[in-house]
């Protein structure tokens, strides 16, 4: 038995159009990406930042976790405390800098 033809989008948009119409072709719409999307300034962390995994040994969690439970602060901001105090020693520009118009 031979297999059926495949389908595209344009002829199923073509075959569910009213047939008292002439035929169009399906418009195609191109979606807005890149870093100009990411860099709208109402737009949350979520959608601006790169996640990224850290995998932590127990004590090490635990001491960063009961340090920000001492300090009523988040591990998340901790964590970028730390890599502020990382880009100083090795002379790299602070987040601040980094996260300045043009900063990259």
């Amino acid at each position: 038995m031979p297999k059926p033809p495949k389908l595209s989008l344009a002829s199923i948009v073509a075959a569910s159009a009213p047939s008292s119409k002439p035929q169009q072709s399906a418009e195609i719409v191109q979606l807005e990406t890149g870093a100009a999307s990411l860099r709208r300034p109402n737009a949350t962390l979520k959608q601006r930042a790169r996640q990224m995994s850290v995998y932590l040994e127990p004590p090490v969690y635990d001491q960063l976790r009961d340090i920000a439970h001492a300090e009523r602060a988040k591990m998340h901001g901790l964590m970028l405390e730390a890599l502020d105090l990382l880009f100083k020693q090795r002379g790299a520009r602070s987040i601040d800098q980094l996260n300045e118009p043009g900063g990259r």
